[in-house]
This record gives C-alpha cells, structure tokens and sequence, in this order.
C-alpha cells in the first residue's frame, strides 16, 4: 500500500483554491448577512418615503409615523424568514433536472411564507400602534390575505431567484464536481459504479480528483460536498447515491450527512450520548452517530 505522501504525489493534482479574492470566501457569511440587512433597509427607508408622500398628495389623513410602521413592518420579517428562505430553497432547488419536481413545493412554500409575513407584520403593526395608544385593523382577514399573497408571491419569486442566481455564481467560481465514467485511452477500464476520478469544472477549466485524495462527503440539499484539501467541490448527487458508487474499502457512512475517507481517520472519540467524534489527519472534525460507530472502529482498526 503506498504510502499517505505517495499517493499525494501519485495522484492526479486537485484543483487550486477557488477563484476571486481571499476576503470573498474568508468573509462569505458576513457578506451574505449584510447583504440582506441592507437590501431590507433600502427597501423600508425608500418605500416610507414614496408611500408618505403618496398619502401627502391625495390629502388622506395619517400621521408621518405610520407609514414607516406599515414598511418596517413587513421588512423586518421578511428578513427574519430568509434563514428559513435559504434552508427551503437547499431542500428544494430550482434546477432544470428538479424544477418540475419542485415547483409544487414552492407553491405551497409561496403560501406559508406569506402566512407567516401577514401575521408578524400585523403582530408589529398593533404593538406599533398600542404604543402610540391607538388600534390597528387590519380589515377583513381573508379579503386582505388574499391581496397580500398577490404581493408576497412576488416577493417570494424575487427572494428565490437572488438565491438560486447568487449559488449558480458560487458554484462557478467554486467548481461543480461530476463523476468520471469514461478512463483516458490506454488506461485499465474501471467499473462505472466505483469511479476512481472526479472531474471539477470551474470557470472553464477542467481538473481530475482522485478519489482518495476526498477527505470526506457532506450532504447539502441536492448537492453532495466533496471535501478536497480545504475546499468544497459541490457534486449533484444525494448522500444515498454517491454512497452506493464509492468504493466500500476506502469510504464509510459515518452520520446521515456525513461520508468519510478511512484512510483520513485518526481516532475516535465516543461521547456520553453514545455518537462519537472523529478526528482527522490534519485537524478536522466529523460526527459519527451511534449506528455507524462499532462499524468504523472495525474498519478503521482493519486498515
């Protein structure tokens, strides 16, 4: 069996770290909170402004304050739904191979998100106005929920297509995974269902993994993580199906999210709830759920 610094040297070199500037990747998170904060801020501030000064020109009577509350209202919890948003839309993308599949549960994701929109809203209306000693109506509920909906799906579409737009972009600069099913002329033919090479696409450009230099597999929606030195390489497959295709000797189901390379593992830790813990070559962690762990520890003790 080579060696861990011969096959590194062996094996097909991974692809370079992904593309676009450092800060981008390091501070990916904070970016993505910002922009939301400040598209939510805009939105309420601008839309004060042209409802005031709506109410201003046609002469009807309401005080400066409430259209600020009737905007920052609904601003305000349509942004506390996006972290819900964005684990929806990973459950359910908006692919071409899935869209039809998915459509139905947007639908029904449409109609719960403006449910939940129209209720936090008029729950911050009336505590605004109770403030100011007054009642807030909002009318007649299922003519108004009604019309609501009619805007929120609008507002739902939007959210949806930022977030698909936006992934489609990280995916490009940071390399799309697929497997390797046809082996370079002259080289032995493997078999299709124990790919020894993944093909990354990133930004034009084409690289070869090999399979044991994949430290781990994380299941993410419709995506499946390859963990390369570092970096993830997203690969369109379910947790399931890239399982039954990876070789067994080399990668093992440690947690229903999690795959591992058990040439990576360097000890198990069991804990207190009966899962354990797994520390990699190299300083990385993994969770390991309580029905893969006597498994592992004889497969791990084998190598």
């Amino acid at each position: 069996m080579l060696s861990e610094a011969h096959r590194e040297t062996a094996s097909p070199q991974p692809p370079r770290p992904p593309a676009g500037p450092a800060w981008f990747w390091r501070w990916r998170t904070s970016i993505e909170v910002v922009f939301w904060g400040v598209l939510t801020l805009v939105n309420g501030t601008a839309n004060s402004i042209t409802v005031l000064m709506d109410i201003r020109r046609v002469g009807l009577d309401f005080d400066a304050w409430e259209p600020a509350v009737w905007e920052w209202s609904s601003g305000i919890v349509v942004l506390a739904l996006i972290p819900a948003m964005v684990r929806f839309t990973r459950r359910y993308p908006l692919h071409w191979d899935t869209w039809h599949r998915h459509v139905p549960m947007h639908v029904l994701g449409s109609v719960a998100f403006s449910l939940a929109h129209v209720a936090g809203m008029v729950a911050l209306r009336r505590w605004a106005y109770a403030s100011q000693g007054l009642d807030y109506d909002f009318g007649d509920w299922p003519r108004e929920l009604f019309y609501e909906y009619l805007k929120d799906v609008r507002g739902y579409i939007m959210i949806v297509a930022v977030m698909e737009g936006y992934r489609f972009i990280v995916r490009r600069l940071q390399g799309e995974a697929s497997l390797l099913d046809r082996p370079d002329e002259g080289e032995p033919i493997e078999p299709v269902d124990r790919p020894e090479r993944f093909l990354v696409r990133k930004l034009g450009r084409e690289f070869l993994i090999a399979a044991d230099d994949i430290e781990w597999l994380q299941a993410a929606g419709n995506y499946v993580n390859l963990r390369v030195r570092g970096h993830d390489y997203p690969l369109r497959s379910t947790i399931a199906g890239i399982e039954a295709r990876l070789a067994p000797g080399r990668f093992a189901r440690v947690h229903r999210s999690y795959i591992v390379n058990l040439a990576r593992v360097a000890s198990i830790e069991p804990l207190d709830s009966g899962d354990a813990r797994l520390h990699l070559h190299g300083g990385d962690t993994l969770p390991c759920s309580r029905t893969y762990r006597d498994a592992l520890r004889a497969r791990v003790a084998a190598i």
